[in-house]
C-alpha cells in the first residue's frame, strides 16, 4: 500500500506542476489524487506502526503519531496556502517534490542502506 501512496502522490505533484494555473479541472484532479495518496499513506503507515510496536506501548505510540500527523497536516496546509498565495501551484508542487527527495537518504539510513 505504501507504493500506491508514493505513486499516487507523485502523480498528484506532477499533474499540479504541469497544470495551467487557470485549469480548475486539472487542479481538482491533482488535489483529489493528493487526498487519495495521503489516505493510502495514512493507512499503510498506521499498519506499519501497529506491526512494529509492542502491545503495551501501541496505544501511546499510535496516539503520539496521530497528533504529529494532525499537526503536520495543519501546518502543511497553512504553509502551502501561503506559498500558493505568494507564488503558484507549480512552485508549491516543485518544492514539495524537492522536499520529498530529501527523505530518500533518511529512508535508506533507517533501513541500513537496503531498499
Amino acid at each position: 500500500m505504501s507504493y500506491a501512496s508514493g505513486i499516487t502522490l507523485l502523480l498528484a505533484g506532477l499533474l499540479a506542476a504541469i497544470a495551467p494555473s487557470d485549469s480548475m479541472t486539472l487542479l481538482v484532479i491533482a488535489l483529489s489524487l493528493l487526498g487519495l495518496g495521503w489516505n493510502f499513506g495514512l493507512i499503510s503507515g498506521t499498519a506499519q506502526i501497529i506491526d512494529s510496536t509492542e502491545p503495551f506501548t501501541r496505544a501511546k505510540t499510535q496516539g503520539t503519531v496521530d497528533v504529529l500527523i494532525a499537526l503536520a497536516g495543519a501546518s502543511g496546509g497553512a504553509i502551502s496556502g501561503m506559498v500558493v498565495a505568494n507564488s503558484s501551484y507549480t512552485t508549491l508542487s516543485l518544492a514539495g517534490g524537492l522536499l520529498s527527495l530529501l527523505l530518500i537518504p533518511v529512508v535508506l539510513w533507517s533501513r541500513g542502506g537496503k531498499l
